[in-house]
């Protein structure tokens, strides 16, 4: 065959390959592989109807983690938390709620280091909540900075002036510097 022959012949394998794809035009241009259109059916004949997709699970990897470590936080035992915790953000790293913990398990156990980083990232998943500002303030309060511990306390205070825990931090705040104790 010649090399013309060959050219021509690739040519129209590819228009009849390409003649056999078809386009969707979407509205919005974006592909979801993961839910059924109407009428779609499963393999095994029935319709997609009242089947959950991925988009509407309420169950998360990482809440049976959380749920374990809030329950160690409240024991004391903040390493295990934060252990627990730490799972949490490797299993759902977009959960904010398990870096605020971990932040939280990181401070009782003095890792300031590690608390900020944590913070950070908490910050950036659940913005300036109330229990952010709080927790910031408490990591503040336990490092012997209470400028600072204050400045956040009063933002929390700020966005939930009902709160029973922010009031209490703020007196344990104001009790703090009334009474220096030095070892």
């Amino acid at each position: 065959m010649t090399r013309p022959k060959r050219l021509a012949l690739a040519i129209s394998l590819l228009l009849i390959f390409l003649a056999g794809c078809q386009t969707k035009d979407l509205a919005d241009g974006v592909v979801r592989t993961n839910e059924p259109a109407k009428g779609d059916y499963t393999a095994f004949g029935d319709a997609f109807d009242g089947l959950k997709t991925v988009s509407d699970v309420d169950y998360y990897a990482s809440d049976q983690a959380v749920t374990e470590a809030k329950t160690q936080f409240r024991s004391e035992n903040y390493g295990n938390a934060g252990a627990l915790f730490y799972k949490a953000t490797r299993l759902a790293p977009n959960d904010g709620v398990a870096w605020l913990g971990l932040a939280a398990s990181c401070d009782r156990i003095r890792r300031f280091d590690l608390a900020d980083m944590a913070y950070a990232r908490a910050y950036r998943l659940l913005g300036a909540t109330p229990e952010y500002y709080n927790n910031v303030g408490y990591s503040y309060l336990l490092r012997g900075k209470l400028q600072d511990a204050r400045t956040n306390f009063l933002k929390a205070y700020e966005l939930a002036p009902n709160d029973p825990t922010v009031a209490n931090n703020l007196k344990l705040l104001s009790s703090s510097v009334r009474n220096i104790e030095r070892s």
